[in-house]
Protein backbone atom coordinates (compact mmCIF):
# COMPACT_ATOMS: atom_id res chain seq x y z
CA UNK A 1 0.00 0.00 0.00
CA UNK A 2 2.46 2.82 0.82
CA UNK A 3 3.96 2.22 -2.49
CA UNK A 4 0.42 2.53 -4.29
CA UNK A 5 1.00 5.92 -2.40
CA UNK A 6 4.45 6.99 -3.69
CA UNK A 7 3.66 6.01 -7.52
CA UNK A 8 0.08 7.83 -7.50
CA UNK A 9 1.12 11.60 -7.46
CA UNK A 10 3.89 10.81 -10.41
CA UNK A 11 1.41 9.27 -12.29
CA UNK A 12 -1.02 11.96 -11.86
CA UNK A 13 1.73 14.25 -12.72
CA UNK A 14 2.29 12.63 -16.32
CA UNK A 15 -1.48 12.50 -17.05
CA UNK A 16 -1.59 16.27 -16.31
CA UNK A 17 1.27 16.96 -18.52
CA UNK A 18 -0.55 15.17 -21.02
CA UNK A 19 -4.11 16.62 -21.02
CA UNK A 20 -1.61 20.33 -20.79
CA UNK A 21 0.01 18.97 -24.10
CA UNK A 22 -3.41 18.67 -25.46
CA UNK A 23 -4.67 21.95 -24.50
CA UNK A 24 -2.56 23.33 -27.40
CA UNK A 25 -4.40 25.82 -29.80
CA UNK A 26 -3.22 25.85 -33.09
CA UNK A 27 -5.61 27.69 -35.19
CA UNK A 28 -5.30 31.52 -34.75
CA UNK A 29 -8.46 32.73 -36.37
CA UNK A 30 -11.11 34.07 -32.97
CA UNK A 31 -13.83 31.66 -32.48
CA UNK A 32 -16.22 34.35 -33.81
CA UNK A 33 -14.67 34.66 -37.14
CA UNK A 34 -14.49 30.46 -37.34
CA UNK A 35 -18.37 29.96 -36.47
CA UNK A 36 -19.27 32.38 -39.16
CA UNK A 37 -16.68 30.93 -41.71
CA UNK A 38 -17.98 27.69 -41.52
CA UNK A 39 -21.83 28.74 -41.65
CA UNK A 40 -21.52 30.39 -44.76
CA UNK A 41 -19.28 27.77 -46.31
CA UNK A 42 -21.62 25.24 -44.95
CA UNK A 43 -24.68 26.90 -45.82
CA UNK A 44 -25.62 29.06 -48.94
CA UNK A 45 -21.37 28.66 -50.13
CA UNK A 46 -21.97 24.95 -49.73
CA UNK A 47 -21.96 24.08 -53.34
CA UNK A 48 -18.88 24.23 -55.25
CA UNK A 49 -16.28 23.42 -58.51
CA UNK A 50 -12.86 21.54 -58.48
CA UNK A 51 -10.78 24.31 -60.07
CA UNK A 52 -7.96 21.45 -60.60
CA UNK A 53 -7.79 17.89 -61.00
CA UNK A 54 -7.20 15.98 -57.90
CA UNK A 55 -6.16 12.95 -56.88
CA UNK A 56 -8.12 10.83 -54.03
CA UNK A 57 -5.86 8.55 -51.63
CA UNK A 58 -6.26 6.90 -48.16
CA UNK A 59 -6.19 9.61 -45.40
CA UNK A 60 -3.31 8.31 -43.99
CA UNK A 61 -4.00 6.79 -40.67
CA UNK A 62 -7.88 7.58 -41.00
CA UNK A 63 -9.80 5.33 -42.70
CA UNK A 64 -12.38 6.91 -42.59
CA UNK A 65 -11.43 9.47 -44.55
CA UNK A 66 -9.74 10.20 -47.97
CA UNK A 67 -7.57 13.12 -48.93
CA UNK A 68 -8.34 15.12 -52.09
CA UNK A 69 -4.84 16.43 -53.46
CA UNK A 70 -3.35 17.87 -57.00
CA UNK A 71 -0.29 16.54 -56.23
CA UNK A 72 1.35 13.01 -56.46
CA UNK A 73 1.20 11.00 -52.95
CA UNK A 74 4.99 10.60 -52.87
CA UNK A 75 4.90 15.00 -52.78
CA UNK A 76 2.15 15.19 -50.38
CA UNK A 77 3.57 17.40 -47.19
CA UNK A 78 1.18 17.07 -45.46
CA UNK A 79 2.82 15.12 -42.16
CA UNK A 80 6.44 13.72 -41.41
CA UNK A 81 7.56 11.38 -40.06
CA UNK A 82 10.45 10.88 -36.79
CA UNK A 83 13.53 12.09 -38.98
CA UNK A 84 11.23 14.69 -40.41
CA UNK A 85 10.50 13.34 -43.64
CA UNK A 86 6.96 13.44 -45.75
CA UNK A 87 4.58 10.35 -44.74
CA UNK A 88 2.92 9.35 -48.31
CA UNK A 89 -0.71 9.51 -47.47
CA UNK A 90 -1.23 5.94 -50.16
CA UNK A 91 -1.56 5.44 -53.75
CA UNK A 92 -3.74 7.10 -55.89
CA UNK A 93 -7.65 5.43 -55.76
CA UNK A 94 -9.25 7.45 -58.98
CA UNK A 95 -8.99 11.03 -60.10
CA UNK A 96 -12.04 13.82 -59.79
CA UNK A 97 -11.13 15.74 -62.84
CA UNK A 98 -11.30 19.66 -62.71
CA UNK A 99 -15.06 20.58 -62.93
CA UNK A 100 -16.43 18.10 -60.24
CA UNK A 101 -18.96 19.16 -58.32
CA UNK A 102 -19.05 19.27 -54.77
CA UNK A 103 -20.52 20.12 -51.50
CA UNK A 104 -18.89 21.37 -48.15
CA UNK A 105 -20.64 19.54 -45.58
CA UNK A 106 -17.97 20.79 -42.32
CA UNK A 107 -15.43 22.82 -42.17
CA UNK A 108 -13.01 21.85 -39.13
CA UNK A 109 -10.32 23.88 -37.22
CA UNK A 110 -7.62 22.69 -35.38
CA UNK A 111 -8.50 23.79 -31.57
CA UNK A 112 -7.20 22.12 -28.59
CA UNK A 113 -10.42 19.39 -28.24
CA UNK A 114 -10.48 18.52 -32.50
CA UNK A 115 -6.55 17.66 -32.42
CA UNK A 116 -7.62 15.06 -29.73
CA UNK A 117 -9.86 13.86 -31.06
CA UNK A 118 -8.64 13.21 -34.63
CA UNK A 119 -6.15 10.34 -35.29
CA UNK A 120 -2.69 9.81 -34.59
CA UNK A 121 -1.39 9.69 -38.03
CA UNK A 122 -3.01 12.33 -39.81
CA UNK A 123 -1.75 16.30 -40.79
CA UNK A 124 -3.93 16.94 -36.95
CA UNK A 125 -2.64 20.45 -36.99
CA UNK A 126 -4.00 21.76 -39.84
CA UNK A 127 -7.84 23.43 -40.35
CA UNK A 128 -9.79 20.62 -42.56
CA UNK A 129 -12.39 21.03 -45.38
CA UNK A 130 -15.27 17.73 -45.65
CA UNK A 131 -16.04 17.74 -49.33
CA UNK A 132 -19.00 15.38 -50.78
CA UNK A 133 -19.41 14.36 -53.94
CA UNK A 134 -22.86 15.67 -55.53
CA UNK A 135 -24.02 12.55 -56.66
CA UNK A 136 -22.13 10.35 -54.13
CA UNK A 137 -23.81 7.13 -52.55
CA UNK A 138 -24.41 7.42 -48.58
CA UNK A 139 -21.85 6.01 -46.81
CA UNK A 140 -19.14 6.78 -48.83
CA UNK A 141 -15.97 8.21 -47.01
CA UNK A 142 -15.86 12.16 -46.88
CA UNK A 143 -13.27 13.64 -49.24
CA UNK A 144 -10.79 16.04 -46.91
CA UNK A 145 -9.40 18.75 -48.34
CA UNK A 146 -6.42 20.09 -46.10
CA UNK A 147 -5.98 23.75 -46.00
CA UNK A 148 -2.36 25.27 -44.26
CA UNK A 149 -1.91 25.79 -40.67
CA UNK A 150 -2.16 29.51 -38.60
CA UNK A 151 -4.68 30.96 -41.46
CA UNK A 152 -5.63 34.31 -39.06
CA UNK A 153 -8.22 36.03 -41.19
CA UNK A 154 -11.56 34.57 -42.90
CA UNK A 155 -10.19 36.12 -45.77
CA UNK A 156 -7.10 34.60 -45.50
CA UNK A 157 -8.79 30.69 -45.40
CA UNK A 158 -10.64 31.84 -48.39
CA UNK A 159 -8.36 32.32 -50.27
CA UNK A 160 -6.23 28.94 -50.12
CA UNK A 161 -9.98 27.15 -50.57
CA UNK A 162 -10.33 29.23 -53.44
CA UNK A 163 -6.62 27.59 -55.40
CA UNK A 164 -9.12 24.30 -55.18
CA UNK A 165 -13.03 24.84 -55.44
CA UNK A 166 -14.73 27.63 -57.62
CA UNK A 167 -18.39 28.84 -56.47
CA UNK A 168 -18.94 28.60 -60.43
CA UNK A 169 -19.34 25.66 -62.40
CA UNK A 170 -16.29 25.58 -64.92
CA UNK A 171 -17.90 23.65 -67.59
CA UNK A 172 -17.51 27.03 -70.62
CA UNK A 173 -14.42 26.95 -69.00
CA UNK A 174 -13.61 23.59 -69.91
CA UNK A 175 -15.29 23.01 -73.11
CA UNK A 176 -13.46 26.42 -74.95
CA UNK A 177 -10.03 24.23 -74.24
CA UNK A 178 -8.65 21.84 -77.12
CA UNK A 179 -10.32 18.72 -77.07
CA UNK A 180 -6.32 16.90 -76.50
CA UNK A 181 -5.90 19.66 -73.72
CA UNK A 182 -9.61 18.93 -72.00
CA UNK A 183 -8.88 14.73 -72.13
CA UNK A 184 -5.02 15.89 -70.34
CA UNK A 185 -6.45 17.65 -67.69
CA UNK A 186 -9.25 15.21 -66.75
CA UNK A 187 -6.31 12.47 -66.99
CA UNK A 188 -3.70 14.80 -64.74
CA UNK A 189 -1.68 14.71 -67.61
CA UNK A 190 0.52 17.76 -69.72
CA UNK A 191 0.58 17.85 -73.39
CA UNK A 192 2.89 20.42 -75.66
CA UNK A 193 1.74 23.52 -76.32
CA UNK A 194 -1.01 23.71 -73.27
CA UNK A 195 -2.18 26.92 -71.87
CA UNK A 196 -0.92 28.27 -68.60
CA UNK A 197 -4.37 27.43 -67.21
CA UNK A 198 -4.70 24.19 -68.21
CA UNK A 199 -1.63 23.59 -66.74
CA UNK A 200 -2.79 24.19 -63.32
CA UNK A 201 -5.97 22.49 -63.60
CA UNK A 202 -3.76 19.28 -64.48
CA UNK A 203 -1.25 19.65 -61.77
CA UNK A 204 -2.48 21.96 -59.42
CA UNK A 205 -1.21 25.22 -58.42
CA UNK A 206 2.86 25.68 -58.34
CA UNK A 207 4.78 25.87 -54.81
CA UNK A 208 7.27 28.50 -56.24
CA UNK A 209 7.10 30.63 -59.89
CA UNK A 210 10.43 32.11 -61.06
CA UNK A 211 9.73 34.33 -63.78
CA UNK A 212 11.96 36.11 -66.15
CA UNK A 213 12.27 37.91 -69.74
CA UNK A 214 14.01 36.39 -72.69
CA UNK A 215 14.02 39.25 -75.70
CA UNK A 216 10.32 40.02 -75.68
CA UNK A 217 9.45 36.26 -74.50
CA UNK A 218 8.20 35.97 -70.56
CA UNK A 219 9.16 32.93 -69.48
CA UNK A 220 8.02 31.40 -66.22
CA UNK A 221 9.40 28.08 -64.35
CA UNK A 222 6.83 26.45 -61.70
CA UNK A 223 8.38 23.69 -58.91
CA UNK A 224 5.87 21.64 -57.02
CA UNK A 225 6.08 20.61 -53.66
CA UNK A 226 9.73 18.67 -53.31
CA UNK A 227 10.78 20.15 -56.89
CA UNK A 228 10.48 16.65 -58.13
CA UNK A 229 7.68 18.08 -60.92
CA UNK A 230 8.27 21.28 -62.70
CA UNK A 231 6.93 22.92 -66.23
CA UNK A 232 8.27 25.57 -68.02
CA UNK A 233 6.05 28.28 -69.78
CA UNK A 234 6.84 30.80 -72.27
CA UNK A 235 4.14 33.70 -73.37
CA UNK A 236 1.38 31.50 -71.41
CA UNK A 237 2.46 27.89 -73.22
CA UNK A 238 3.92 24.91 -72.04
CA UNK A 239 7.08 24.36 -73.25
CA UNK A 240 8.85 21.75 -71.22
CA UNK A 241 8.01 19.92 -68.23
CA UNK A 242 10.22 17.59 -65.82
CA UNK A 243 9.77 15.08 -63.29
CA UNK A 244 12.90 13.84 -61.53
CA UNK A 245 14.82 15.41 -64.37
CA UNK A 246 13.66 13.59 -66.83
CA UNK A 247 11.42 15.15 -69.64
CA UNK A 248 7.88 14.29 -69.37
CA UNK A 249 6.59 16.08 -73.15
CA UNK A 250 7.08 14.01 -76.66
Amino acid sequence: MPLNHTRLPFFSVLLLAALAAGCRNYTRMPPEARASLGSALTGPEAEQYLRVSVNVTPFFGDATKRLLTPYAPEDVRLLDDTRGKPINPGAVERILPAGTKLRITKVEFPTSWVVTERVLYTPRTWPWVYLAEADAPAGRPPLMLVLPPNLERPEDFRTELEKYLSPRDLKAQLEALAPAVREAVREKRLVPNMPMDAVRMAWGPPERIVRSLEGTSKNEEWSYPTGRRKVFLTDGRLVRAEEGGKPLLP
